[in-house]
């Protein structure tokens, strides 16, 4: 079932995605050759810390970090580590964080050092792919009147969506109704309705949209070893449009 947030709860979700695009913000600033992973997961787990929130990541389903740091074909749900990154890497990091009952969810893709075109205009596109369903995401519309043109925009650059992993409804727990892939048909699926939190979060992969799981149990990454990046926000179905409650300002 879907839970339909007040306006008044929607406004005390706020504070939950400021902090997680506070650390995006500050994770751009440190990206570069060098810097690890790992240095980023402790970076994000002060400023959560320090800012009263939970790392909400961290124990569920057993998974132990207060970020997933996904590398290059990595699609998604890598673990953190201590190995420097490496000039023209393409890395995706996702935060989740907790504060006052509320959840705050957003991942981003970041260049490291001098990337290559590929990796630029695969961000540049996955990018746009993400805004193009955040601006078909109104009262009204169908789930397909947002994600099919999110859809063609990046098949038509010659990129696949990936399938197996869905978006989700926001609240009080990481994963709510609804849960939804970003590929459909226009005038098909549920539609937005007012009160709705939901992440976008498109995954677009430079070449087959088919994933395989490592033997961690966690690590999604590309069959056949091409790049990935994703960007994603948490956002609010309203009266005045989608509201984005990760947005970096």
């Amino acid at each position: 079932m879907v839970t339909l947030k007040s306006p008044s709860e929607i406004e005390q979700m706020k504070p939950a995605g400021a902090i997680v695009a506070a650390c995006h913000s500050e994770i751009a600033k440190m990206i570069r050759p060098g810097v690890t992973t790992w240095d980023i997961e402790e970076l994000v787990d002060d400023m959560l810390h320090r800012a009263g929130a939970r790392a909400y990541t961290k124990g569920y389903k057993g998974y132990k970090y207060a970020t997933c740091a996904s590398v290059n074909d990595v699609i998604a749900h890598g673990f953190p580590n201590r190995t420097p990154l490496k000039d023209g890497d393409l890395v995706k990091i996702d935060i989740v964080s907790q504060l006052d009952g509320w959840i705050g969810d957003s991942a981003w893709s970041y260049g490291v050092g001098e990337v290559s075109e590929e990796v630029k205009k695969l961000m540049r596109i996955t990018k746009e792919c993400l805004y193009i369903g955040i601006e078909h995401a109104v009262i009204g519309n169908r789930l397909g009147d947002a994600m099919a043109p999110l859809q063609k925009h990046a098949e038509e650059n010659g990129y696949s969506i990936v399938r197996e992993l869905a978006a989700h409804g926001v609240g009080r727990e990481l994963h709510e109704e609804p849960s939804f892939i970003h590929v459909g048909n226009v005038g098909k699926g549920f539609r937005f309705k007012e009160g709705m939190v939901l992440t976008i979060e498109p995954m677009v992969n430079a070449g087959t949209w088919r994933m395989k799981i490592d033997g961690d149990g966690w690590t999604c990454r590309t069959t056949d070893g091409r790049l990935s990046a994703q960007y994603e926000h948490t956002i609010a179905i309203t009266q005045d449009g989608p509201v984005i409650l990760t947005d970096q300002g």
